[in-house]
């Protein structure tokens, strides 16, 4: 009976001593966007969707002369040979759908392989400013691309994205200057690393 008085009269005291609970909140995808990687993440992203892009153009240039020629000459050809290029035109139109998916999947997976690296770099850095300062929990401020915020309303002495550049050695009043008119923790895709269509910034991993 002693030792459980004791206990629940020492408890207040404990959580007293430790102070009240302190959030802090940051946007991963503004961080991002002022990584040196982000350039060149942009550039290699860029690079792979043109060259899809122009091969599928090709692909789709191929199929309309092809249909073209077969419209041309269809009245004069026997049944076997319209019925061979009639399965040559879906083959090729099966073709052109498959690459399309195959190449964006191709270009999610460059996106999340590029950009998970430096995402995992700036949750250390959310970590070390967490333990560095006190804050027992971090928020994302931003939800991503079409979706609600995260955080509605928050001051803006528990923004913490300034700490979390300057502890990657990114300084903030440039980042800032370089993003205007966008807010320092607010939502910026200016120099942000593009997403592929369904894609969205990589989700930090505990390691």
């Amino acid at each position: 009976m002693s030792a459980q008085a004791q206990a629940q009269t020492t408890t207040p005291a404990t959580t007293a001593a430790a102070g009240p609970l302190k959030l802090g909140y940051t946007n991963i995808d503004y961080v991002l966007s002022q990584t040196p990687e982000a350039k060149d993440i942009q550039n290699q992203l860029t690079i792979q969707r043109t060259q899809s892009e122009n091969e599928l153009k090709r692909m789709q240039k191929e199929l309309e002369d092809k249909y073209g020629a077969y419209e041309k000459g269809a009245a004069q050809m026997s049944d076997v040979i319209k019925k061979d290029r009639e399965t040559e035109l879906q083959g090729l139109q099966a073709r052109i759908q498959e690459f399309g998916r195959t190449a964006e999947q191709s270009l999610q997976t460059k996106y999340q392989q590029l950009v998970n690296p430096v995402v995992q770099k700036i949750q250390k850095a959310i970590d070390a400013v967490a333990k560095d300062n006190g804050y027992q929990y971090v928020f994302n401020l931003d939800a991503g691309a079409n979706t609600i915020p995260i955080l509605l309303v928050a001051p803006e002495e528990n923004n913490i994205t300034e700490l979390v550049l300057k502890k990657m050695g990114i300084d903030p009043a440039k980042a800032a200057a370089a993003a205007k008119p966008a807010a320092t923790g607010g939502s910026n895709t200016a120099t942000k690393p593009a997403a592929p269509a369904t894609g969205s910034a990589a989700t930090p991993k505990k390691n």
